[in-house]
């Protein structure tokens, strides 16, 4: 007689954040401020490349306060990581939404939208610079699963549970933004 399969609850996450997060919820005061240092630069440059530079400051405070609000809630199935990158994605769609209905209400109001002049001089154009002027090419869901795999070097596992999205779409949406840069950096003069 076999024995049936034992069912477990999900375990637990591995979560290098997880004992910071406890004393976070214990009422340590210093806590949060060691979640803040350990993901603030890579929520900042997530942030730059889905946002630009306008409202950063404001847009990175938003999102760890938004964790703040929330971190009771997070779950011991989901890493503190992935958790916060949400955010951040959902941040950024927020804003990009005050943005459009701004632009359409005010249209010179925001000069990252403007369209690129054809011909940028390269000699002139530092490479982020370059960079960003490609990602404002892509629609915010290739731009991310880009930025998100390419730049912040998350896995494809990671990115489809961040943006909740198959790892399917995250693989195909990864192929047509690499093909779009790609045509960008070649009409632009630059050979990868």
């Amino acid at each position: 007689m076999t024995a049936a399969p034992s069912v477990h609850p999900q375990a637990k996450v591995s979560d290098p954040d997880r004992p910071v997060i406890e004393q976070c919820l214990a009422g340590h005061p210093h806590g949060f401020r060691e979640l803040y240092q350990r993901h603030q630069q890579r929520v900042r440059s997530l942030l730059f490349q889905l946002c630009g530079a306008i409202a950063l400051d404001d847009l990175v405070q938003e999102v760890f306060l938004r964790a703040w609000k929330g971190l009771r809630g997070l779950k011991h199935e989901a890493k503190f990581s992935t958790w916060l990158y949400r955010i951040t994605w959902n941040v950024a769609c927020d804003y990009r939404r005050q943005l459009a209905t701004r632009k359409s209400r005010h249209h010179e109001y925001l000069h990252n939208s403007e369209p690129l002049t054809p011909g940028p001089d390269l000699k002139q154009l530092h490479y982020e610079d370059l960079v960003q002027r490609g990602l404002a090419q892509l629609s915010l869901d290739y731009r991310s699963v880009l930025v998100l795999h390419d730049l912040q070097g998350l896995p494809q596992k990671d990115i489809a549970e961040i943006l909740r999205i198959p790892v399917g779409t995250v693989k195909s949406r990864l192929f047509r933004a690499r093909g779009t840069l790609r045509t960008y950096f070649t009409n632009a003069g630059v050979s990868l």
